[in-house]
């Protein structure tokens, strides 16, 4: 004997089951009411702040270089062994100090720069730099 017949069976729902529904309706509202409080929270972090003061002019740099011949030129103008040490003491007493590019010829004998390097010193030149050609 059957419970039900063949024809009960093949019957279409016709009402929507609203158990599930509610179901996922109710988990997405706890999903909300603990993540809201969460979204509210802001990071504290230190802004940098701006500032309108004019910025330091940087000092001229000074070229110096040594020729082939021993010859010295400051700033592409030729300068006597004895102009050298007033020229570089004047720059020494800057403010900020500029700095010192030295740039020695290949075939100079290194004892030329090195007493260009040595009247800085005394001068009281702190920041020397060289200049060299990158290998091709």
């Amino acid at each position: 004997m059957a419970f039900g017949t063949q024809d009960e069976a093949d019957e279409v729902m016709n009402e929507i089951n609203m158990t599930p529904l509610v179901d996922v309706m109710l988990v997405l509202l706890i999903i909300f009411i603990i993540t809201i409080p969460v979204m509210k929270h802001a990071v504290n972090i230190d802004l940098p702040r701006a500032t309108n003061e004019p910025e330091q002019t940087k000092p001229e740099t000074v070229r110096l270089s040594v020729a082939a011949d021993g010859s010295y030129y400051w700033n592409e103008n030729r300068v006597e062994d004895a102009e050298l040490l007033p020229r570089l003491q004047a720059e020494g007493a800057k403010e900020p100090q500029p700095e010192l590019h030295i740039r020695g010829d290949k075939a100079v004998r290194y004892e030329r720069v090195a007493q260009a390097m040595a009247a800085a010193r005394q001068a009281g030149v702190r920041k020397i730099g060289f200049i060299t050609e990158p290998q091709p």
